[in-house]
């Protein structure tokens, strides 16, 4: 029987998580619906930015997510122009008690969410359950249709919150319009095994018609290339031998890592870059990727999910309780994040411009030596791009009643 207020969340994301716990911790019943077993799937989004962190430590989740191995990233370099590097972005000036990016695989910042849901009454995650349809009355979407372990299932909802991805089948089946930006390149995401120290910064490589942006974890590098959308089986055919050399190109020092590399370690992001002109129906909300497709240049998509997801906890949570949502309340999730979402993906695609003048050997990644003097002289300069990449253009906090003190860790922090 359906709960007065109660919500289904369809999607076990970062945006469908946090949404579902912050909800369930104000006292609304809440179903997580995940389709898949586990959390377990490769080359998602790992950075969890330091807005993030701070929204884990005022819920009290700071020594667990702890528990969790992960590397820090403090610093954006770039090359000048003449040789060398410099710092155009650094973390560690921003006012937070974590300032870094913490680098770890997306099922463990998943689970330390999912272990604190079961903590809490209201909050139910169902694995393996697939959302197959919506249930519509009188124009109002009314819960959904799923299938799970147990077969074929309704379940009614007096709100359905779609947090499942840029193909979201939520947003499909509501027939919600979107819009739709042009982009002109893919990614590839690969690992690349080594003890190889790069250090903690982040530092684009670049070689003729090449772009690499090189990751550093505790025993592999995270590497993406940038290729012309489209271009995935024109090069795949030049064979592995090319992407090989690329590298050793590009990162020298990798140069061993990747004679091992293998086209079935080669996956293929379908870079995207859309949002909805309307992000509800009547009983419906979207959030996150549903909403708004991310490129992945700042590696900000799974920042503005988390922070889609409390701002929605925040602004429904009362009235779900009440029993007296009404469509200017899903009106006002959109209005609060709208701008943030827009703002992030036009900076997005300025940088999409640049990355396709690199592609086409029309320009050069470097900083002309003039602003790296600046920028080694007045070194604060550097913390308005950590603030962009780290926090965001519209951050958002725990809301009072979803705050904890936090327990005390079960063991030691696990260090990368």
């Amino acid at each position: 029987m359906q709960k007065p207020g109660s919500v289904v969340v369809v999607g076990g994301g970062p945006a469908g998580m946090v949404c579902g716990l912050l909800l369930a911790r104000a006292g609304v019943p809440v179903t997580v619906l995940e389709k898949h077993t586990d959390f377990f799937r490769d080359f998602r989004g790992d950075t969890v930015h330091p807005s993030t962190l701070t929204l884990l430590d005022e819920l009290g989740l700071g020594p667990a997510f702890d528990q969790v191995p992960y590397s820090r990233l403090e610093r954006i370099r770039l090359p000048v122009r003449g040789g060398g590097e410099v710092v155009v972005g650094d973390l560690t000036r921003l006012r937070l008690a974590r300032r870094y990016i913490a680098m770890t695989p997306q099922w463990d910042f998943l689970n330390v969410l999912a272990d604190a849901g079961r903590d809490e009454p209201a909050f139910t995650l169902r694995m393996g359950t697939e959302c197959t349809g919506l249930l519509r009355s009188g124009g109002r979407v009314t819960g959904v249709r799923c299938r799970g372990v147990d077969g074929d299932q309704e379940l009614p909802a007096d709100l359905v919150i779609a947090c499942d991805g840029r193909t979201s089948d939520v947003r499909a089946a509501a027939g919600l319009p979107m819009v739709e930006h042009r982009v002109n390149l893919d990614v590839w995401w690969f690992r690349l095994p080594t003890r190889v120290p790069i250090g903690s910064s982040l530092l684009p490589r670049t070689g003729p018609g090449t772009v690499f942006v090189m990751i550093p974890r505790r025993d592999y590098v995270q590497a993406a290339r940038l290729i012309p959308k489209g271009s995935d089986a024109a090069l795949r055919a030049e064979g592995i031998a090319a992407l090989r050399a690329a590298v050793a190109r590009a990162a020298p020092e990798l140069a061993d890592a990747a004679a091992g590399l293998e086209w079935d370690q080669v996956k293929l992001l379908d870079v995207r870059v859309n949002r909805l002109r309307r992000w509800w129906a009547p009983g419906l909300l979207c959030i996150g990727d549903a909403a708004h497709a991310m490129s992945p240049a700042g590696g900000v998509g799974v920042n503005l999910a988390v922070q889609d997801g409390v701002a929605a906890a925040r602004l429904l949570a009362r009235p779900l309780r009440d029993g007296r949502l009404r469509d200017a309340g899903l009106r006002a999730v959109q209005r609060r994040r709208s701008f943030a979402a827009r703002a992030t993906q036009a900076a997005q695609l300025l940088i999409h411009r640049g990355i396709e003048s690199l592609l086409a050997g029309a320009a050069r990644l470097e900083v002309p030596p003039r602003a790296a003097a600046l920028l080694r002289r007045v070194p604060a300069l550097t913390v308005v791009p950590a603030y962009l990449a780290g926090i965001g253009v519209r951050p958002e906090h725990a809301p009072a009643f979803a705050r904890r003190t936090p327990k005390p860790a079960a063991g030691p922090t696990v260090p990368e």
